[in-house]
């Protein structure tokens, strides 16, 4: 089985791979489309601006001339199972609002927006928070209600279909910190900083 870390220079890709390595899975961290398009799992992760992500998606090419923007989207259209962390959730929705509008996969239809301004509420949202289990979605199989898991992000994302949240988590608004839909899942917080509960969810995602 072939996993491939989605390397365009934003995020620490080498802690994804050594959590899946501790696990017993190899994964390839690879900045070539050609290999993303070919294999049989696709893992997204991401920290930073979403335009320069995309930026970066769009500017890293093949040989051939296929970006590793449209070799995601092509991937996840093929219905092989695709992994987004942090910006790699949020790149999955159609528009993002962070430093004016920048376009996404428009994977799942929403937007990208930054928590409101509120009299105590600390943005970024950083550290532990708990999850609220809406939707049984495989990688979640071993993750309890009420669960426990690493944040660091100031802005969230809002589908505009609320069927597909799997879980929900308060941080002065109630936003959606992971999604599930078809053959894509995709976490808000950083499962390979989550401890157990984290190598849980990637474990159940490499087994998958």
């Amino acid at each position: 089985m072939k996993i491939a870390i989605v390397d365009y220079g934003m995020g620490n890709l080498r802690s994804v791979q050594k959590a899946l390595e501790y696990l017993g899975f190899r994964a390839d961290i690879t900045s070539d489309p050609e290999q993303v398009v070919s294999a049989d799992k696709v893992i997204v992760p991401g920290v930073g601006a979403f335009g320069a992500a995309v930026q970066n998606l769009k500017s890293l090419r093949s040989n051939s001339g296929l970006s590793m923007f449209d070799a995601v989207v092509e991937f996840i259209r093929s219905g092989r199972p695709m992994f987004g962390i942090c910006l790699g959730m949020q790149l999955l929705l159609s528009v993002s609002e962070e430093m004016g509008e920048h376009p996404g996969f428009g994977i799942i239809p929403g937007r990208v927006v930054r928590f409101p301004s509120m009299p105590g509420l600390k943005v970024p949202h950083m550290g532990w928070n708990s999850l609220r289990i809406l939707r049984r979605a495989p990688a979640l199989a071993n993750v309890a209600d009420g669960a426990m898991v690493y944040f660091v992000h100031s802005y969230y994302c809002v589908p505009d279909d609320p069927n597909v949240w799997a879980t929900s988590t308060e941080h002065g608004v109630e936003f959606c910190s992971s999604l599930w839909h078809e053959n894509v899942f995709a976490t808000q917080f950083h499962p390979e900083k989550s401890g157990d509960v984290g190598l849980s969810i990637l474990e159940a995602f490499a087994k998958e």
